[in-house]
């Protein structure tokens, strides 16, 4: 059975974190480890954490939540400080307010890498649903993830969501965020990661499944031109000022010519 850890970065999320946290707790595979890494709430955050180690406790489910509530220098530096306590096989970064859609999810990611020969891959990585902030599914994520990906797939954009990225443990504590990005370094994450394996000629598996459901909120959606702009800075470190120059005249030529 594989090890997943679960690292849910907060600060003022009590509005949002409840779902997070049930979909976690109600998972029906016991090898979890939920790291919870706070950015010193005052809100109630702090409370909601607590009684959610309770529950774990009580429900006797082998799952292990570990919290640690500080100031940080921002949610990429928390994301850091989750890679430095890391336990199992896999990680994923799910966000407060995102949540597994089934209590088998976990289950049945287990099922599909257990079925997967060879080494273990370096990258299991999901399909996403968007939902709305009350949790209600609005419609399947625009971007799917490819059938075999690579670091070069992301040249077409994110294909696949942070939160449907389960990076192997020894890959993500070698790959730090880079905190120069204040709003991409996920994506710059991402890319960093499936480098490293490409060059060690480790595989990818597509679990062929819906691993997250994705609120359609956060940092990104607030502060989005930034956001557009600083991943535009990502690709061109990866792929090259003109290559990404080309597929983003692509880019807009494709949504121009898109039937409505």
């Amino acid at each position: 059975m594989i090890k997943i850890t679960y690292v849910t970065i907060t600060y003022q999320a009590a509005k949002v974190l409840q779902r997070t946290l049930d979909s976690v707790l109600g998972q029906d595979y016991p090898e979890i480890t939920h790291l919870i890494i706070d950015g010193a709430s005052t809100d109630g955050t702090l409370e909601m954490v607590n009684d959610y180690i309770e529950r774990s406790n009580a429900a006797n489910n082998g799952h292990k939540v570990l919290l640690m509530s500080e100031p940080d220098k921002g949610i990429y530096d928390a994301m850091n400080k989750g890679l430095r306590s890391l336990d199992g096989d896999y990680v994923c970064f799910l966000n407060a307010g995102d949540f597994l859609p089934a209590p088998d999810t976990v289950s049945s990611i287990n099922v599909q890498c257990s079925m997967f020969n060879g080494q273990s891959p370096a990258v299991l990585y999901g399909d996403t649903d968007i939902v709305d902030a009350e949790g209600r599914f609005l419609h399947h994520r625009r971007l799917a993830p490819p059938e075999h990906l690579t670091w070069k797939s992301f040249r077409h954009g994110m294909l696949v969501c942070h939160q449907a990225f389960y990076a192997r443990t020894d890959f993500a504590i070698a790959t730090p965020y880079n905190q120069k990005y204040r709003y991409s370094a996920d994506v710059d994450w991402c890319i960093r990661i499936m480098k490293a394996a490409a060059k060690e000629n480790v595989p990818l598996l597509n679990l062929h499944m819906v691993v997250v459901n994705y609120t359609e909120e956060g940092q990104t959606t607030l502060h989005h031109r930034e956001s557009l702009l600083e991943r535009y800075r990502v690709m061109e470190s990866h792929y090259g000022r003109i290559s990404t120059f080309f597929m983003h005249c692509w880019f807009v030529i494709r949504c121009i010519i898109r039937p409505s």
